[in-house]
């Protein structure tokens, strides 16, 4: 196992959200309902656009990474990711499916799940998504991955091809 001090969460939206306006909006409203006395953000990526994953012609995400510290054990962070995303208009459903907001559990302290042990931890596909490891290269560049205690660089070189992020132009 890889000992991390911190927790890593991804962020992604695609729709538009009805208060708050665009994804990248949307992001940024959600980190500021994280900020509370049982969550502290200790860094956040810049966004980036990536196609949706698998393939469709559902809108582009933006995404991002970032580093918090908390007391919460990973079941009950989880729950409060899920709660936020309803809070914003999330309705799970259809897997893959456009959403206002997206919230996942990358990494909890470098932990390894037990085989049917919820959340499963590491996230079971981060190694494979370019909007999860580009941002994440940002706030936690020495990051290895606790299964494989790969490196991001080695991670981030066999990226499949179909796996794009643009980093977004502008103010964040």
């Amino acid at each position: 196992m890889v000992e991390q001090e911190f927790v890593l969460i991804g962020l992604g939206a695609n729709l538009e959200h009805p208060r708050y306006g665009g994804p990248r909006e949307t992001l940024e409203a959600a980190l500021s309902c994280l900020e509370c006395s049982e969550l502290r953000i200790l860094a956040c990526s810049r966004w980036y656009r990536s196609a949706p994953v698998p393939a469709s012609d559902q809108p582009w995400f933006v995404n991002g990474v970032a580093a918090l510290e908390t007391d919460l054990d990973p079941a009950a962070l989880l729950a409060r990711l899920h709660a936020l995303e309803a809070e914003f208009g999330r309705r799970r459903g259809r897997r893959n499916a456009a959403r206002t907001l997206d919230l996942d559990l990358l990494d909890y302290r470098g932990r390894i799940s037990r085989p049917g042990e919820q959340p499963e931890l590491p996230h079971p596909r981060l190694a494979g998504r370019a909007f999860v490891l580009l941002p994440l290269a940002e706030v936690a560049p020495a990051w290895r991955h606790p299964v494989s205690g790969r490196d991001l660089r080695g991670l981030i070189a066999e990226l499949p091809a179909d796996q794009r992020a643009e980093l977004l132009q502008g103010p964040s």
